[in-house]
Formats: structure tokens, C-alpha cells, sequence
């Protein structure tokens, strides 16, 4: 069949497309931004379109005989940041998200309709639509699923609750309390029902909903274990051989719980925030029946526990929870870095070395292996960014060794790559402006070594911008000639002779 994925480069999606692919189907993949898809999956029909622009949608429909929709909007659009969605009637915020959430499922089903797709295949999230206390996240998650059923086209609804998977926000969650807090202050929301589900099953169950067209309206997934989060808790810090006391106290809200979350584990308050509110709903499976007709066996608890702390031991996590929440800003560095108002910071060293080594290097900057040269500032910087309200350097890395459009590297983005001869990552940390800081690697000519260009790239925001530079005057030389001496030095390590002393540029 031709598929259409909305969502792929985020959590679900980004597994889901090698399981479609390799089961032969032809896949079409939406995005806003569509470059990080393109350096992920080479192989698929990539359209770009927006799901708040109903008129970039036909493009994506054509052809399309079901599509799967695991678009959330968790975080404000980019119009919305800009102000130009008050202007297209788009609603703006974190907290607006139901909203835009109904508006790109109405446009979407409507464009299905008109499209002739056949089926729609939608993941959402568990719990009882007659529960007057169910929480905003998971209404509107609800909300969404009936409206997209609303316009004629046949829609296959999962519900799922907790996923446990390497990467998940709710895994990672879990994992950074646990391993972090031998004693743990809970709230009441630890003590409620949920029925897990591995990631696994998750994939698994919305694989074979392709095979299965007569199995629509809600499917109701999970494993066979029926416990509290807090019994999540303890099951993961039993695996890990962990002792963890846990008080239980009437007063955390889910808002409190969220900023502690926010201090502890690498998923921001604004994230864990809805999940939390859901955490205090009785999210457990009601009727197995239509999902037991898809011959899917869930694996239990322990199983994805697993699995799951297996793969992040051994950084071989497929994607992650933040994929899709990079900041949507891609305005790309302008191609003349001697535009008015923009700062270059320039370093250039020769190595003895190729440039497939050197470039490794560069690739490995980051996440656990920390910053090849003042990595205690590096980290320093973190902490006063997650101060100011920023991502800090949470984020880590997906992989220690490789990287791909779109990835975070602590407060930077992967904005663009193409080994072994450029890497340009894009700032997220809280800044009064814009920043990029990128490496080029070429062959020295005769081919007996290589260069490395490091640039760093500031264009300041008024006063406060240029201000910020200024103070930091003192320490940037310092810090990017030591980074591009280190690099060289790493990778003449490899077996070369030694580098030659950086020189500005």
C-alpha cells in the first residue's frame, strides 16, 4: 500500500517507518521541516505540508490508501511564536495545545476525505471518556481521536498508557527519579492504576493494524500488568538492584510534581506536566477484545524494562522523546557570514590525520563524553541556562559517536550534517539572539592531513545581545581555540603526528 506517516521524526513514527518499509509498503512522510526526514529516511517519498495549513495538505494525500496520524502538539507552533498565528487564527501557547490539536485533525480528516484515504490510523491515549475528572491531556487526546473519526473516513483508535521504551518521555521519567532519589516524596497520582505498554508492542499492534482493516473505532493496548506508577517505580529500581523508600504525602499537585520532575530528569516542566495530570487518572485496559483480533502477544512489564534499560546501557536508542520537540526556528545561517550584525568567531588548525578521523572527532562532541575543552564551563553554562528556564544540557545525546539532522547534542541541534565534511548545530539554550556553532573538514591539499574551520556564529538582539558578547569576550577565545586544538589532538591520537597551533581567522 501507499502509506502516509504524519509524525515521523518524532518518537513513535521514527520506529514505526523502517516496520512499514520493510514490510514492503511505499511510504509518504509529512513534515514541517523536512530536512531531518530527508537525512533519516532516504529511501520514502518525503512531502512537506502543515497540518494548520489545510491547503498543503492534497499534496500529501495523493494516492494514499492509509495513513497514520501521531502528530501531537505538545509545544507552541512556530507561528504561534512568531505571532503570525493570531493573525491565521491559530491559538498560541504550550497550554493552547487541545486546540491546535482539534484544528490539525479537522483539517486532516477533511483532506483524507477529499483525497479518497481509505482508513486512518490514530494513537492516542487510555483512560474513560465518562470520567468527569479525566485530565486536559487526555480529553484532548480523546477529542482528537473523535474528530478525526468525525469526517467520513474509517479511524483505527489506539489507546495506549505509559510506553515503555529506551527514549520515551515516560521511560526517562521513570528512570531519572528512580536512579536519582533513594527517597522519593510521592504524591497521591503514584499510587492510581495504569496498564503499561512496551514500545515494541506499541509498533507492533499499529503494524498489523495495516493488515487489518476491519478492526476500527477504539483498541485498547496494553500489557499484562496492572499496577501503580509507583510499582513501576519500584519494578524498575528492582531490575537495576536499587533500595528506594518512597513517602507517600497529600499536598504535591501535578504542577509541583512537574517542576521537580523538571529539576531531576531531562523532560521539561511543560512536557511532564500533562503527562503527570494523566498519571492521576485509572488509565487500564476495558475491553481487550478488538485488540486481541490484531494477534499481537504484549510483552509484560519486566520484559520492557528490560528492554528498555538495555538499550540506553548500550546508547543504541532509536529515537527519543525530544526528536519532535526541537524549536521549529530552522532559519538557516545566512550565506554570507559577513552580513551586518552577525559575530564570527573563526578557528583553523591543521592535523596530520584524515579527514574521516578528524571528523569523527567532531561527531562525538557532547552528551557523556562532555566538551573536548572546558567542559566544567560547558556544564557551568547548562546550569545557568536551566535557571533561566532553558533546556540546559538534559538533553544528552541519542548516540555517542553519531548524529543525525535533527538531533539535540546537550543545548544544540543538529541543523545540518554531511560526514565527514561539515557539522552545524544550531543554539537552544536561553539566548539574547541566535547562534550557530559549525565545523568544516577538508583534505589539506596534497592529501597528507586534514583542516579544521570552527566557526562560531552570534547575531545579537539589540543591546542585550551585543552586551552578552562583550562579557563573554574574555572567556570565547580561550574556549574555541582550546575546543579546535583538542579535536586536532584526538584525532592525531588515531596515529598521526601532532597538530599545528590554531590560528584565528
Amino acid at each position: 500500500m501507499r502509506i502516509l506517516i504524519v509524525g515521523a521524526s518524532g518518537y513513535v513514527g521514527g520506529r514505526l517507518v523502517p516496520l512499514l518499509a520493510a514490510a514492503g509498503h511505499e511510504l509518504v512522510l509529512m513534515g514541517r521541516d523536512v530536512r531531518p526526514l530527508r537525512d533519516r529516511f532516504p529511501g520514502a517519498r518525503i512531502v512537506q505540508a502543515d497540518l494548520l495549513e489545510p491547503s498543503s495538505l492534497p499534496v500529501a494525500m495523493e494516492g494514499v490508501e492509509l495513513a497514520y496520524y501521531l502528530a501531537h502538539s505538545m509545544g507552541p507552533t512556530p507561528a504561534a511564536r512568531s505571532g503570525e498565528g493570531t493573525r491565521r487564527g491559530v491559538p498560541g501557547g504550550a497550554h493552547a495545545f487541545a486546540e491546535r490539536d482539534l484544528m490539525a485533525a479537522r483539517a486532516f480528516a477533511q483532506a483524507a476525505r477529499a483525497a479518497g484515504v481509505g482508513r486512518i490510523v490514530y494513537l492516542g491515549g487510555l483512560g474513560s471518556d465518562d470520567d468527569p475528572a479525566l485530565s486536559h491531556h487526555l480529553r484532548s487526546r480523546h477529542e482528537t481521536g473523535a474528530e478525526l473519526a468525525r469526517h467520513g473516513v474509517p479511524v483505527t483508535e489506539f489507546r495506549a498508557a505509559i510506553v515503555i521504551g529506551s527514549g520515551s518521555a515516560s521511560f526517562e521519567m521513570l528512570r531519572a527519579l528512580t536512579e536519582r532519589l533513594p527517597i522519593m516524596i510521592t504524591p497521591r497520582w503514584v499510587a492510581t492504576r495504569c496498564q503499561p505498554i512496551a514500545i515494541r508492542d506499541v509498533l507492533d499492534y499499529l503494524a498489523a493494524s495495516a493488515d487489518h482493516p476491519e478492526v476500527t473505532g477504539i483498541v485498547e493496548i496494553g500489557s499484562p500488568d496492572v499496577l501503580s506508577y509507583g510499582g513501576i517505580m519500584l519494578a524498575y529500581a528492582r531490575r537495576r538492584g536499587l533500595r528506594r523508600l518512597m513517602i507517600p504525602v497529600p499536598v504535591l499537585t501535578p504542577r509541583l510534581s512537574s517542576y521537580w520532575v523538571n529539576l531531576v530528569s531531562p523532560v521539561p516542566a511543560s512536557i511532564a506536566r500533562p503527562l503527570i495530570e494523566g498519571l492521576r487518572n485509572e488509565v487500564v485496559v476495558r475491553d481487550p477484545g478488538p485488540a486481541a483480533r490484531l494477534g499481537v502477544t504484549p510483552h509484560s512489564l519486566d520484559e520492557a524494562l528490560a528492554r528498555a534499560t538495555d538499550r540506553t546501557d548500550r546508547h543504541a536508542v532509536e529515537s527519543t522523546w525530544f526528536d519532535a520537540y526541537a524549536k521549529t526556528d530552522r532559519a538557516s545561517l545566512p550565506a554570507s557570514h559577513s552580513r551586518e550584525g552577525m559575530i564570527v568567531d573563526r578557528r583553523v588548525v591543521e592535523v596530520h590525520a584524515s579527514p574521516e578521523a578528524l571528523f569523527a572527532q567532531v561527531e562525538r562532541v557532547g552528551g557523556r563524553t562532555g566538551w573536548p575543552y572546558a567542559n566544567l564551563l560547558w556544564r557551568l553554562r547548562g546550569v545557568a541556562d536551566r535557571v533561566v528556564g532553558g533546556v540546559g544540557m538534559r538533553l544528552g545525546r541519542r548516540d555517542p559517536d553519531h548524529l543525525r539532522v535533527g538531533d539535540a547534542v546537550d543545548f544544540w541541534r543538529v541543523e545540518e550534517i554531511r560526514a565527514p565534511a561539515l557539522l552545524r548545530l544550531r543554539a537552544e539554550m536561553k539566548l539574547p539572539g541566535r547562534a550557530w556553532l559549525q565545523y568544516e573538514v577538508e583534505p589539506t591539499p596534497g592529501g597528507a592531513g586534514a583542516r579544521l574551520v570552527q566557526s562560531a556564529f552570534f547575531e545579537p538582539k539589540g543591546l542585550w545581545g551585543l552586551a552578552y558578547w562583550s562579557l563573554l569576550t574574555p572567556i570565547h577565545p580561550a574556549i574555541f581555540r582550546g575546543m579546535a586544538r583538542e579535536m586536532a589532538a584526538r584525532a592525531v591520537a588515531d596515529g598521526a603526528a601532532g597538530p599545528r597551533e590554531p590560528q584565528a581567522a
